[in-house]
């Protein structure tokens, strides 16, 4: 039986072959092509600076240290999101704070942001959940009222829109962030991008990707003979090794230029799922407007009860159905820091409904219409009685 993940990269021969040129070439890690791929990103969003990192974790807390948060600060942003939106804060000895969701679009929602704002708050992070972009106009008034910063979360959300501008264009937040894991819209196998418009952001982010290490001259706090020489470094900063390889970058690169048909069939998919499961009374289906560059696909269960049951019929059927996500504070490490249930109610009910179906670029109409097919009879053999759900005919 096939097996249809939820989620998958695809790899074809020219990505195959731009890094085995990369690969064959005198630089295969700190070389040009890391330049390369973060001119492009510049390109195809419209931000002023990209800095290639090892993945988006390394990206968040790095963009958290660039924005000077330290302990005892306080940064709000979803709970309904993968771990490394609110671990990042932690890394930096500050405090996530979790405002609730909108009920039906699962993204922040701007009118819990203000009420979590205290005298502690510096930064806000706001997570463009299934690529579905947040009120960024709004949200940044927020922070402007309150001289906060704002980090965009865009893990899920290359290639997506608002208000006029690509998500990573900065033009209502201080950095936004990008994943390129397998599952995200490109990739390079692991691999993430801090993208801003603020050229003292940038360069503390440099130092923070490379050990805290500058080797600009007019940059060096050590003025002496000593510093003449091309060998000189200075180690300014507590930084890390969040480098990304030359060869990954070819293949990000080579990625990004299919990047806008890779959407296109992502929406042509929600399309196909949004008219043909419409029909299905037990889920409630996705609401996401065009600007969207469809991540996942969540549908949410009127009946939660049931969900576990429909998950593992799934997997038996060979749809590779996930949840996204267990609310961050109920984990027991944040239940050990003091966290309790019941801080967002909108999204722990969306939790307790959603799965995430099949939503990928190499995705075939075969295996499209056999994750439908799945749903309908799972869903029929539920309510034992299959007039209740018809499918809609065209």
């Amino acid at each position: 039986m096939k097996k249809i993940p939820y989620g998958h990269q695809r790899i074809e021969k020219d990505d195959i072959q731009a890094v085995v040129e990369v690969l064959e070439s005198p630089w295969i890690t700190q070389g040009p092509m890391l330049k390369r791929f973060e001119d492009a990103l510049c390109k195809y969003t419209g931000a002023k600076y990209a800095l290639c990192v090892s993945s988006a974790t390394a990206a968040l807390h790095i963009a958290c240290l660039a924005a000077g948060i330290k302990a005892q600060d306080e940064v709000i942003t979803s709970s309904l999101t993968f771990v490394a939106s609110a671990n990042c804060v932690l890394y930096c000895g500050g405090r996530p704070v979790f405002a609730d969701i909108h009920k039906d679009r699962a993204n922040i929602d701007a009118e819990k942001i203000e009420e979590k704002i205290t005298a502690k708050t510096k930064a806000i992070i706001p997570v463009h959940y299934a690529g579905g972009p947040c009120d960024l106009k709004k949200i940044a008034a927020i922070a402007g009222k309150h001289n906060l910063l704002v980090i965009e979360d865009a893990a899920h959300a290359l290639g997506a829109e608002y208000n006029g501008s690509k998500v990573g264009s900065c033009r209502y937040s201080d950095m936004a962030v990008f994943s390129f894991h397998p599952v995200k819209h490109i990739t390079t196998g692991e691999g993430g991008a801090v993208l801003t418009n603020k050229k003292n952001l940038y360069e503390k982010l440099l130092k923070l990707r490379n050990h805290g290490i500058t080797k600009e001259n007019s940059k060096f706090r050590i003025r002496n003979s000593r510093t003449s020489g091309g060998w000189f470094y200075e180690m300014q900063e507590l930084g890390f090794n969040y480098r990304l390889t030359d060869f990954q970058c070819a293949l990000g690169l080579s990625q990004l230029k299919k990047l806008d048909n890779f959407i296109k069939r992502r929406r042509e998919i929600a399309g196909i799922y949004n008219q043909k499961l419409a029909a299905v009374c037990g889920i409630d289906l996705p609401r996401q407007n065009l600007e969207c560059s469809w991540h996942l696909y969540s549908i949410r269960l009127k009946e939660p009860k049931r969900r576990r049951d429909i998950f593992e019929k799934l997997h038996r059927a060979g749809i590779g159905a996930q949840v996204h996500y267990i609310p961050v504070y109920f984990h027991p490490y944040y239940r050990k820091l003091g966290y309790k249930r019941g801080l967002c109610p909108n999204a722990e009910d969306f939790y307790r409904r959603q799965i995430s179906i099949p939503l990928y670029q190499s995705m075939t109409e075969q295996d499209v219409n056999c994750v439908i097919d799945s749903i309908y009879k799972i869903f029929n053999e539920l309510e034992k009685s299959p007039e209740k759900i018809r499918r809609k005919r065209e």
